[in-house]
């Protein structure tokens, strides 16, 4: 399954949305991803407009619930691996921009499609002490197979953010970890630069299409 298909199946059921900023540093990370994650799929749910396939609307859900609670810088460092200290300030920022963009057409694409799945978490494994959490849960729809979604979470200043999903047992960062290294082996970080900015631009023509139709 190519990591654009694993990003697709998350956005679908939108466990990812497991992301908050008010209260966030009393609230515990299961607990956040749960009552978030609800609070996006049913948005997405009653939403006629979401669901007619608007995408200003979409891609307003998608901003006020998901893009400011992911740790994109991170992300973004875990997936250029060992490459990520050698490309400049610039080239970083720009990588970073990239990748999110990436997900928020992802995300775009995909949550118009919210039906009927269910979530359901398993207890969290902490002790409470660690600033590093996996939460653990799955999504099961009515037709098609369980899916297994899981999250790691780092606590921060402003509370607890995503770095990494795991989607029917293959993290995100490590996927794309290959997948960017490829790229930079044979054309640099400006190179992966590029191909970024080229899958995004055509997601971004495809996303006007179906807005017009």
């Amino acid at each position: 399954m190519s990591p654009f298909k694993r990003l697709l199946i998350l956005a679908v059921t939108l466990g990812a949305a497991g992301f908050i900023q008010v209260a966030s540093a009393q609230e515990a990370p299961d607990a956040l991803v749960k009552r978030v994650s609800n609070e996006v799929v049913d948005a997405a749910k009653s939403d006629k407009e979401i669901q007619g396939g608007n995408q200003k609307h979409v891609l307003e859900l998608v901003q006020e619930k998901i893009l400011p609670y992911i740790d994109f810088q991170r992300m973004t460092s875990l997936a250029a691996g060992q490459n990520w200290s050698k490309a400049t300030p610039a080239q970083q920022k720009e990588l970073i921009t990239q990748f999110r963009d990436l997900l928020v057409y992802t995300y775009s694409g995909a949550i118009a499609s919210i039906k009927d799945q269910k979530l359901q978490f398993e207890p969290l494994r902490s002790d409470g002490a660690t600033d590093n959490v996996e939460v653990r849960s799955k999504v099961v729809q009515t037709r098609g197979e369980t899916i297994e979604l899981d999250y790691r979470l780092e606590k921060q200043g402003s509370g607890w953010k995503i770095y990494d999903m795991n989607i029917m047992g293959a993290w995100l960062v490590e996927t794309y970890k290959g997948n960017f290294a490829k790229e930079i082996s044979s054309g640099g970080i400006d190179g992966l630069i590029k191909t970024l900015t080229d899958r995004n631009r055509k997601l971004g023509d495809n996303s006007s299409k179906v807005s017009k139709s």
